[in-house]
């Protein structure tokens, strides 16, 4: 039986968490005398590792600046979880999209460019963690688009190549996918356009969960 894995990009295709990082990048970067970033870039670079999105974001800082706004970033965010300020809502439809998937044999896992830390407390919020065999984070790997946490994960679960799929938001989720040698299907209620979506590789762009199911087929 050919095992069949379904990874998720997670802020822009789990949970909608661009409220969460715009506030940690505002408050990271005011900390370290940064100039404000603007709010569309920071929505343009969620996905990303942390330090790829910081030099993105402050491309004439010097790396001492950046690297303590990255500290700054990680500290305002465990901040805010731990007061429980963090709002990371669920998109409609993903709870049972996920359970289906489980359901019907899928192997589920997630890629992100969150921490472990900030994927599992997630995760965990929602009630997900036991449908996910495999967590690939930031904290382990290169940014995306690299294919290594594709790579990993298709390792750790023993599941083909040729039967897994990259869903995600992003050109960085698409580029991935494409890079790692696996299919890829974007969703367009998260953080790039469909049309984007499509020119760094998706196959089909989702609108909504339930044509994902359809799309996974």
């Amino acid at each position: 039986m050919t095992l069949r894995l379904a990874l998720f990009d997670c802020d822009g295709t789990l949970v909608d968490g661009q409220a969460g990082v715009i506030a940690a990048m505002e408050a990271a970067f005011a900390a370290v005398r940064l100039p404000a970033p603007d709010r569309h870039q920071v929505r343009r670079i969620v996905g990303l590792s942390l330090p790829q999105a910081i030099r993105l974001l402050a491309p004439d800082a010097d790396e001492d600046a950046r690297q303590a706004a990255d500290l700054a970033y990680r500290e305002a965010f465990r901040a805010a979880r731990e007061a429980g300020s963090l709002v990371e809502p669920l998109y409609d439809g993903i709870a049972d999209l996920v359970a289906d998937l489980g359901r019907e044999g899928w192997l589920l896992g997630v890629a992100t460019g969150k921490s472990q830390r900030g994927l599992d407390h997630c995760l965990a919020m929602h009630g997900l963690s036991a449908h996910f065999v495999t967590l690939q984070t930031a904290d382990h790997h290169p940014s995306k688009p690299h294919p290594s946490m594709i790579d990993t994960a298709l390792a750790e679960t023993g599941a083909d190549r040729a039967a897994c799929v990259m869903i995600g938001d992003t050109q960085f989720d698409m580029a991935m996918a494409v890079n790692a040698g696996v299919r890829a299907i974007g969703v367009d209620w998260g953080y790039h356009s469909a049309d984007e979506l499509r020119e760094a590789g998706a196959e089909a762009v989702a609108r909504d969960p339930a044509h994902l199911r359809e799309l996974l087929q």
